[in-house]
């Protein structure tokens, strides 16, 4: 962990930027052979460094809370009518796996919780604004 890591008090646990961004890229190269979630994210990432390398500013801002993304990402997953509820689990599990694998225990069980967080905000409003307005909601 760098020196700047270890005195920002406002980081949600100890990890270093390099530890992120090793877990996605070992996530993407995971997602890019699913059977399921493989072909959705190839019809949308045309460039997969620079992909990682947003998604990698994601987390450092998520966890580290480093200014590094910028971006909507809700409005990003609801505007593709290819990524469907059904997909946060799978999505979810994967990134389980990598984070144990990648991580010491304490810090995959850290981030894995927000990621859980993050993907069931995500699944909750691909359901809730692809909606019909004129008909009741539907129940989760």
């Amino acid at each position: 962990m760098t020196e700047t890591e270890v005195q920002n008090p406002l980081a949600r646990f100890e990890i270093t930027a390099e530890e992120i961004f090793r877990v996605v890229a070992v996530f993407y190269a995971r997602i890019r052979n699913h059977d399921v979630l493989g072909p959705i994210f190839a019809a949308h990432v045309t460039d997969w460094p620079e992909h990682e390398e947003k998604i990698a500013g994601f987390w450092r801002n998520a966890i580290l809370r480093q200014r590094s993304y910028s971006g909507n990402p809700m409005r990003v997953h609801v505007s593709r009518p290819d990524v469907k509820a059904e997909h946060f689990p799978l999505w979810l599990g994967l990134f389980h796996e990598v984070l144990r694998a990648e991580l010491p225990e304490r810090t995959a069980l850290q981030w894995g919780a927000l990621a859980d967080r993050i993907g069931e905000g995500f699944r909750t409003g691909v359901v809730a604004m692809r909606q019909p307005k004129d008909q009741p909601p539907k129940l989760f």
